[in-house]
């Protein structure tokens, strides 16, 4: 979803020399692999991007795959960036690296200031050593290697595997399917009480190519919106952006996550850049790709 929202911008930002595999191409945690793959193509920016990502049931089930999977791909991708000059490395972290009782919104410099949500802790500890990384490749090797913190994120190729997909994917589904089946409820997980902000993939992406252009300093910067919602919320929205009658019925057994993730974006406002798609909008937006992608695959 980010790689190609980011491939996108700079496409219609007029670049043309762009440098594709595809991961059963190169698997990104094979050292080997990468440090041949940056030999051949020597490339001069790095978006990094590629993660094992998902929602609070892939990050708590698979947390061996989440630490493991992303700390190789981030080392190797990073150290081979320094081994081949790149001139500069965005790496695109996550919101969820903050701890899970910081206060809100959530500031750059809360960073390792307290404990991590449970949940998805391995992920998180792989994106703040990759963040780490960064900052001490730029400080012992003069690299310009950058990192960025996005909020949640929804947009064009998300995911919307009902077992690993983050939680504005499933909704959608949840609800289509829901409304094409006669489904009295649709169950959603948790109280419905926690707080989430969500930027689209287009807007982060925007973002990125901002910050590839002015941003160069060490500290990370937070992507998003300053705006956020509860889970309730965002799901009598899906459910009325889908059309969806019924009612939803909220399984308080399951885990709800960090309590509010806000994130702080002054520092990237006073910089002059800010998000342009209102959630409404991109919601409907997804919807209808959505809907679209599932009559062709029906």
């Amino acid at each position: 979803m980010v790689g190609s929202a980011i491939h996108r911008r700079l496409r219609a930002e007029g670049f043309t020399n762009f440098v594709f595999r595809v991961s059963s191409e190169l698997d990104l945690r094979d050292q080997q692999a990468v440090a041949a793959f940056f030999a051949e193509e020597q490339p001069d920016y790095v978006f990094l991007a590629a993660a094992k990502v998902g929602g609070i049931h892939a990050n708590n089930v698979y947390r061996g795959e989440f630490l493991y999977d992303n700390l190789m791909i981030q080392n190797n991708v990073i150290h081979q960036s320094y081994k081949h000059g790149v001139k500069k490395l965005l790496f695109l972290g996550s919101s969820c690296i903050y701890p899970k009782l910081a206060p809100q919104p959530l500031k750059e410099e809360y960073l390792l200031t307290g404990l991590l949500e449970p949940t998805n802790e391995p992920y998180a500890i792989a994106k703040i050593a990759g963040i780490k990384m960064c900052e001490a490749y730029r400080s012992q090797y003069g690299c310009n290697f950058i990192s960025v913190m996005p909020t949640n994120l929804y947009g064009p190729n998300d995911n919307y595997d009902l077992h690993n997909s983050h939680v504005l994917p499933a909704l959608i589904r949840k609800f289509h399917e829901a409304k094409l089946s006669g489904a009295p409820s649709v169950e959603v997980w948790g109280s419905g009480t926690p707080k989430r902000e969500f930027l689209h993939a287009d807007d982060l992406a925007d973002a990125c190519y901002f910050l590839m252009l002015h941003y160069n300093q060490p500290e990370l910067i937070n992507i998003g919106t300053g705006e956020d919602l509860s889970i309730r919320e965002l799901a009598e929205s899906v459910k009325a952006t889908v059309g969806y009658e019924g009612y939803i019925s909220w399984n308080t057994s399951k885990p709800d996550g960090t309590p509010r993730k806000l994130m702080d974006v002054s520092k990237l406002h006073a910089l002059g850049w800010q998000h342009r798609i209102a959630l409404e909008e991109g919601l409907r937006m997804v919807y209808e790709e959505y809907a679209g992608q599932a009559e062709v695959n029906s």
